[in-house]
């Protein structure tokens, strides 16, 4: 009930203001918010999604209306919800997730701009032109030709808008855009402001039933089309999206298709906007406690009695409020958030082009053009070609091929296959997934022309032999092969595929036993062989050059995240990184002798201590320990962090934030680099420049290494050196 009310005072002005944007009538946005709450949210397949107006579709309705009339535009509203509950029931939903969120995201950010441009004129005083060029370019003119009034009230509207997120958090629960236009309304009517009105009246007696629409009936059925798949992909995105939010059932996504399907046909016929899952109203739904459809569903009747009865209220509303909460929402659908993400995939290129296209050409060319730019740059990725080369000081070549090959590569492939001197021994590794008969007929001609000069070509494949096999007139799979699993010895054991799995036993440990040996089996199978020369070698003596300090937690692996191999890392691993500083308690000889035998017999370069995110240790130390009578001796150990957290109190204060534990994380390994300084032959080989103290952090969610900078600006010499590049 209470999620139901706070998703009604968000739905009424966001519908209104929709609907407005969309050149519809104003009551035509309340309908969709009636049936898209009442009928998709009955019917359709997530528990917390609230279906409505979309602003995503505005710029589809205004040109449909200004092509067939308004009575047309709700016949093809109908028919698009026929082809979306035909498409739900063939169970097609699943192909909706296959369009890139780039192209999505460049599409909601290119309808946002429209809007707000759009919108701007009447707040300034004025008229949206036909274009989002034409607004643009008559802005300037819009901008000098003030009116005084109508100006305010959108200014105000605005302010209201971008301050209201900065109230006590009583205050803002009243939904923004609600109390932006109550304000607005207010003033506005306090002090005879002269603006224009909002009304219903027209939009209600000018009911019909809808109508075929006239014209060419190819664009007939390419609106059709364009609005069910539009309405369709936004409903299903937001799905996914939302079903991160919340901790019950899942979305049936078929069943939410046929269910905006419904949708779509009720809104039609009633005369209302084309209907779509909505994110915001979704999210503000999520957030304010609902946990089953029924309070989509209430939200959808609380609207129809405000319609009802209320409706004579929206009179108030100045139109030049709703512009400028249009403009504001417009706005906010460029979603920098989104941009970045996009970035780290390399797909702006895809959310910039759909943006530009959809703003110059027009909603269903920029998508298709979006889409296009997607897959091109989808099939470069699939087909990019790397080859890494590397000269032992014997002389031979070490080349590796990774990718998948095939004549797209075959340029590429052969401008670097050819520069390799006449003559020279060539160790090949193709590390691919997949060689059609143009990559193949490039390497095999260049070998064979290779060894004819005098040279030798070694051919080592990791995966399927795919030069082996074509090479041998024998037919290889049209299929690419997958990676094998167990060869990703760094895998955990539940990511590994076995030939035999482990049989049922009695206990954990039992279970943890015979998991371990199977591991003790396979290491001896695959890398033993390997690995037995190098062991042979440091069998004699070992020479680390690191001494290594970390936290004793299953998800470190120094050898991984160092790259670093056998005899590199002295090692050391407790529970919190910690290193007891000299002389106190509990008295710890452990890590002291460890200290010792690295610093003065072993003469260790560097030593470095690693913490990690979301450190154990550190959220006992952040919450007061472990409680007395429980875990005595980690409560023992964990006063050794005591240090740690007065720092972090110095440094932040002592109110917590959602990332204290990774601040204090970091902290931490700051204040054990101090620590080491308290043994006098650590502090004198630091002096002396024998000797390095290195911080690092491991964000486990990213799987990223960090550096952290010692507390003494005199140690700052590794840790001024960059980790990663801008290029990693």
């Amino acid at each position: 009930m209470p999620a139901s009310l706070v998703v009604f005072l968000v739905a009424v002005p966001l519908s209104l203001g929709i609907a407005m944007a969309s050149g519809a009538p104003l009551v035509a946005g309340l309908i969709a918010a009636v049936v898209g709450g009442i009928v998709g949210g009955a019917l359709g397949g997530s528990a917390v999604q609230v279906s409505g107006p979309a602003a995503g579709l505005s710029l589809v309705v205004v040109d449909l209306v200004h092509t067939y009339g308004w009575r047309a535009t709700c016949m093809i509203t109908l028919l698009a919800g026929v082809v979306q509950l035909l498409l739900g029931v063939l169970k097609a939903a699943r192909a909706a997730l296959a369009v890139s969120p780039a192209v999505i995201h460049g599409m909601l950010a290119a309808v946002g701009i429209i809007i707000a441009l759009s919108q701007l004129h009447i707040v300034l005083g004025g008229s949206s032109q036909h274009s989002a060029i034409a607004n643009l370019v008559e802005l300037p003119g819009q901008i000098a030709d003030l009116h005084g009034h109508k100006v305010a009230v959108g200014v105000l509207t605005i302010a209201v808008l971008a301050l209201w997120t900065r109230l006590p958090q009583r205050v803002r629960s009243v939904p923004a855009p609600l109390a932006a236009l109550l304000v607005a309304a207010i003033v506005a009517w306090a002090f005879g402001w002269d603006v224009t009105r909002v009304d219903l009246s027209e939009s209600v007696t000018e009911w019909a039933f809808p109508v075929l629409p006239q014209g060419d009936w190819h664009m007939v059925v390419s609106s059709v089309l364009l609005v069910a798949l539009l309405a369709g992909c936004e409903s299903l995105l937001c799905c996914v999206a939302v079903d991160g939010m919340h901790g019950g059932r899942r979305c049936d996504l078929d069943q939410e298709l046929t269910g905006q399907g419904v949708a779509n046909m009720v809104t039609g016929a009633l005369g209302g906007l084309p209907v779509a899952g909505v994110i915001v109203r979704s999210t503000t739904n999520v957030k304010a406690g609902a946990r089953t459809r029924v309070s989509s569903i209430l939200h959808g009747v609380w609207v129809l009695v405000f319609a009802l009865g209320f409706g004579w209220s929206i009179k108030l509303i100045p139109l030049e409020a709703l512009a400028a909460l249009l403009v504001f929402i417009g706005v906010q659908m460029v979603n920098l958030g989104h941009v970045k993400k996009v970035h780290g995939h390399g797909e702006v290129p895809v959310y910039v082009a759909t943006m530009a296209a959809v703003i110059v050409l027009g909603l269903a060319e920029g998508v298709l053009a979006g889409l296009a730019l997607a897959a091109l740059l989808a099939l470069r990725r699939l087909t990019r070609v790397t080859v890494l080369k590397h000269a032992d000081r014997d002389g031979r070549l070490h080349v590796t091929i990774s990718g998948s090959l095939t004549f797209l590569g075959v340029p590429r492939l052969t401008h670097e296959l050819r520069a390799i001197p006449d003559g020279t021994t060539v160790d090949l590794d193709l590390n691919i997934d997949f060689m059609d008969n143009g990559a193949f007929e490039a390497i095999h001609s260049w070998r064979l022309d290779h060894e004819r000069m005098g040279g030798t070509v070694h051919i080592d494949e990791l995966h399927d032999e795919w030069y082996a096999l074509a090479a041998s007139g024998g037919r290889t799979s049209p299929v690419k092969s997958p990676p094998r699993a167990p060869d990703r010895w760094w895998l955990p054991w539940a990511h590994r595929r076995r030939p035999e799995p482990p049989r049922p036993l009695p206990s954990d440990d039992e279970t943890a036993e015979c998991l371990l040996t199977a591991g003790a089996r396979e290491y001896h199978s695959r890398t033993a062989p390997l690995v037995r020369p190098i062991f042979t070698e440091l069998a004699r003596k070992q020479q680390p050059t690191h001494l290594f300090i970390t936290c004793a937690d299953s998800r470190i692996m120094p050898s991984l995240i160092t790259s670093s191999g056998p005899g590199d890392l002295f090692t050391v691993r407790n529970i919190g990184n910690l290193v007891p500083r000299r002389g106190t308690e509990p008295h710890d000889d452990s890590v002291v002798a460890a200290i010792e035998y690295a610093t003065q017999v072993l003469s260790v370069r560097t030593i470095t201590v690693c913490g990690h995110s979301g450190c154990g240790a550190m959220a006992g130390v952040l919450s007061g320990g472990v409680q007395a009578g429980s875990l005595p001796g980690l409560r023992r150990w964990l006063r050794h962090g005591d240090h740690s957290l007065a720092r972090f109190i110095e440094t932040e204060g002592d109110r917590l934030h959602s990332g204290a534990l990774d601040v204090l994380c970091r902290v931490n390994v700051q204040q054990q680099l101090e620590n080491l300084l308290t043994y006098r032959k650590v502090e004198e080989q630091v002096n002396a420049g024998t000797l390095e103290l290195v911080g690092l952090f491991f964000d486990i969610g990213s799987a990223r290494v960090h550096m952290v900078p010692p507390l003494r600006p005199e140690l700052a010499s590794v840790a001024a050196r960059p980790l990663m590049t801008a290029d990693d």
